[in-house]
C-alpha cells in the first residue's frame, strides 16, 4: 500500500477504488481565458456544472479520476480545488507542460532548464500525484524531448508515476521507450501511453503491454477518425489476447473545453461524456466477451498497483 496524493490531501492507494485514469475537468486557453473572460461566463456556473457532472460520475460507482490538466491545457489548481470540496470523488492531479512542437516561451532561454525542478517542487508541495508530458505525429521534437527528459527527472527523484499523451498511429510509443525508458532510466510500469485505444493495431499494442506499459485506452466516446464499436473491439480483443492487466480505461472527457464550441461538441460527439463507459461501454463488452472480473481488474487493481509499484 502507497500514500497517493489527490487535490484534498493523500490517500491509501487500497482506497482508490474503481479509477479513470484520464479525465480533465476543465481544459482551456490560459491567455484567451484572462483576457476574454466572456468567453468563460460566470465562474460559480461553471464550478457548479462540474460538481453535478463529477457527483453523476461518483453515483455510477467511479471513487477516483487522473486529471492530467498541465501547463498548455489551462490547468487551474484553486479552481479544481473548489470543485473537489463539493464531489465525494478523489481528484489525483497531474504536473507537466502538454505541447507536441515547442516549448512555452518562458523556457526558451533558461540556463540551466528549470523544468524538472518545477514539477519536482510541485509534487513536493502536495499538488500533484502523477506527472504529465505529450508526444503526438510531429515526433519527438527538441521541445518535445526536452520536457519528456525533465518528466523522467521529476520521476527519479519523486516516484510519481508518469502518463504521456501519444499518437498510436505513428507508434510514438516507442519514442517514450527510447527516450524516458532506455535513455533516461524510467520503469516502463510506471507510465500510461495515454490514448492507446486510438488504434485498432493489436499487435502493436501488444508489443507495448509486453514491454512493459499500461496501455490507456482512455478515449472511450471521442470517436473522431475511429466509431464506438472500433474502440470497444479492440478492448475486447486485447483482453482476449491476455492484457488486462496491462490496461487502464477512462474517456479523456471534460466538463468544459474551449477548444470547440458547447453546441458543435454536443452535436459531433454525443458519446463523449464521463458515464459513457458505464452507460454503453462496459454493457457492449460484457455482451462481447469481457467479465466482470476483468473490468474490475481495469478499473481496480492495474490502477491501485500503478500507483503502487
Amino acid at each position: 500500500m502507497s500514500q497517493v496524493q489527490t487535490v484534498r490531501g493523500p490517500v491509501d492507494s487500497d482506497q482508490l477504488g474503481p479509477t479513470l485514469m484520464h479525465e480533465h475537468i476543465f481544459v482551456l486557453t490560459a491567455d484567451v481565458q484572462a483576457n476574454f473572460p466572456s468567453e468563460w461566463g460566470d465562474e460559480d456556473e461553471r464550478v457548479a456544472d462540474a460538481v453535478t457532472k463529477l457527483k453523476a460520475l461518483y453515483d455510477t460507482g467511479i471513487r477516483t479520476i487522473v486529471d492530467p490538466t498541465v501547463v498548455g491545457l489551462g490547468r487551474c489548481l484553486p479552481r479544481i480545488r473548489r470543485v473537489a470540496k463539493q464531489v465525494p470523488l478523489n481528484i489525483v492531479a497531474a504536473t507537466g507542460i502538454y505541447t507536441y512542437h515547442e516549448l512555452p516561451t518562458y523556457f526558451w532561454y533558461r540556463d540551466p532548464d528549470p523544468m524538472a525542478d518545477m514539477f519536482i517542487d510541485d509534487v513536493r508541495a502536495g499538488n500533484a500525484g502523477m506527472l504529465k508530458c505529450a508526444i503526438d505525429e510531429p515526433g519527438p521534437t527538441p521541445g518535445v524531448e526536452r520536457v519528456m527528459r525533465a518528466i523522467a527527472k521529476a520521476h527519479r527523484e519523486t516516484g510519481v508515476p508518469i502518463t504521456v499523451h501519444t499518437h498510436p498511429g505513428t507508434k510514438t510509443g516507442w519514442h517514450v521507450k527510447r527516450i524516458m525508458c532506455d535513455e533516461e532510466g524510467v520503469d516502463p510500469a510506471r507510465i500510461v501511453l495515454g490514448h492507446s485505444g486510438d488504434t485498432t493495431d493489436a499487435d502493436h499494442l501488444s508489443q507495448l503491454a509486453d514491454a512493459g506499459f499500461v496501455l490507456g485506452m482512455d478515449r472511450f466516446g471521442l470517436n473522431l477518425g475511429t466509431t464506438f464499436e472500433a474502440r470497444a473491439q479492440t478492448l475486447v480483443e486485447m483482453v482476449r489476447r491476455g492484457y488486462a492487466e496491462r490496461m487502464v480505461l477512462s474517456h479523456d472527457a471534460c466538463c468544459y473545453i474551449d477548444w470547440i464550441q458547447p453546441a458543435a461538441r454536443a452535436a459531433a460527439l454525443p458519446q463523449w461524456h464521463y458515464t459513457h463507459l458505464h452507460d454503453e461501454v462496459i454493457p457492449w463488452v460484457l455482451a462481447h466477451g469481457i467479465t466482470q472480473r476483468q473490468i474490475d481488474t481495469m478499473l481496480v487493481d492495474v490502477p491501485r498497483r500503478f500507483f503502487e509499484t
